[in-house]
């Protein structure tokens, strides 16, 4: 089950957060808008614009992913995961270190832990310690995946949830590190569907084709509720904790529900990676309430598109996939202009964000959550 539950390659979704509401009161006079408030980016703009894709994977010490970046304006935040087609965690901590060390300004990281010896004496201070030390070496963050709720478990072979006692220390210590934590916990709301219910077509291939792996067929495993109440309790029992809810906190696909999390949870934020096409399938059915979302969660939203490179990877091959996401995202969310996407086989109109809330998404959220100096 390990291998099939991360989709390599380049993603054209994306990862949301947001911020408390920019509501205003009621006031007697008129308010005047600010000209950022009103006016919108083209595409004219989208190499100039300072921007950071908050969940990315560069996962060998190649030049490609920092020479596109730089091309198209991006800082990057490449996390490393406990993944198995990945490669080794050590194997990813040292691209990553490179790669930091060739270009500090733009490239951040986030490191990651193994859970083998989950449960056996000293397992949760040998991870602590390795945290505490990558701090050092100049990690952002910290992630924890969704083995972690999906396939580790304990020596009674039960499930290891993200909420399990054992976890906790590992919690405290990146909270007291000042860390982030990255959760994916979860999977994407139409694994828990019947194929015909699926809203994309990206995920009614892929579980077609991987019926192991699609949850509505396995009703013995955690349920989708049980997976996003989990990670609740997790979350509410660390308050403090600056936590990123990967791939919008596999909130997806409703942008209700994920704004009632970030009321819920003050010190979260979300990003879009590997999701627009599900934010792109309910702004076709309401695009107000859509854009409405992002404008009033403006500051809890990281853009992220988990693009990912392996050492397998042909690197200008690469650099045209990246580049086509990263204008693809943009062309959606700065512009009011429509595109085709294929997996929802439908022409999708841009949401024209107001420029102060593309430079937060796409930018000073994610400088000010991973403390980055900013270059704007």
């Amino acid at each position: 089950m390990q291998v099939a539950w991360k989709r390599i390659g380049v993603s054209v979704l994306l990862a949301l957060g947001a911020a408390g509401c920019t509501a205003q009161a009621p006031d007697a006079s008129p308010a005047v808008a600010s000209p950022a408030a009103t006016a919108t980016y083209g595409m004219d703009d989208f190499a100039r614009v300072p921007k950071f894709d908050a969940h990315v994977h560069a996962n060998v010490d190649h030049p490609a992913f920092l020479e596109q970046a730089r091309e198209d304006g991006f800082e990057l935040m490449s996390i490393n995961v406990d993944y198995p087609d990945f490669p080794s965690i050590a194997d990813q901590h040292a691209a990553v270190i490179a790669l930091a060390k060739a270009d500090p300004v733009r490239l951040h990281w986030a490191t990651t832990f193994s859970m083998d010896g989950f449960g056996t004496p000293g397992w949760a201070e040998r991870v602590n310690a390795g945290l505490a030390t990558a701090k050092g070496e100049g990690a952002r963050a910290v992630k924890i995946w969704k083995n972690v709720g999906m396939i580790e478990k304990d020596a009674d072979g039960r499930l290891i949830m993200l909420d399990h006692p054992g976890l906790s220390p590992v919690g405290e210590q990146v909270r007291t590190l000042g860390l982030v934590l990255i959760g994916h916990q979860g999977e994407p709301h139409n694994c828990w569907l019947p194929l015909e219910q699926m809203t994309t077509d990206n995920d009614r291939e892929y579980f077609r084709n991987h019926p192991q792996y699609h949850m509505y067929l396995h009703p013995d495993q955690p349920s989708y509720d049980d997976q996003i109440a989990t990670r609740d309790r997790f979350v509410a029992a660390h308050p403090g904790l600056r936590f990123v809810g990967a791939h919008m906190g596999s909130l997806e696909y409703d942008v209700d529900r994920l704004g009632a999390f970030l009321d819920r949870f003050p010190d979260a934020t979300v990003d879009l990676a590997a999701r627009m096409s599900q934010v792109q399938y309910q702004s076709l059915r309401d695009r107000d309430k859509v854009r409405d979302f992002f404008i009033r969660y403006q500051d809890r939203l990281l853009y992220g598109t988990d693009l990912t490179v392996n050492p397998d990877a042909d690197p200008a091959e690469f650099r045209q996939s990246a580049h086509a996401v990263w204008t693809a995202d943009w062309r959606y969310l700065a512009t009011g202009e429509t595109q085709h996407v294929d997996t929802l086989k439908a022409d999708v109109p841009g949401l024209a964000l107001p420029r102060e809330v593309i430079d937060k998404v796409y930018y000073r959220n994610a400088v000010r959550v991973f403390g980055t100096a900013s270059r704007d």
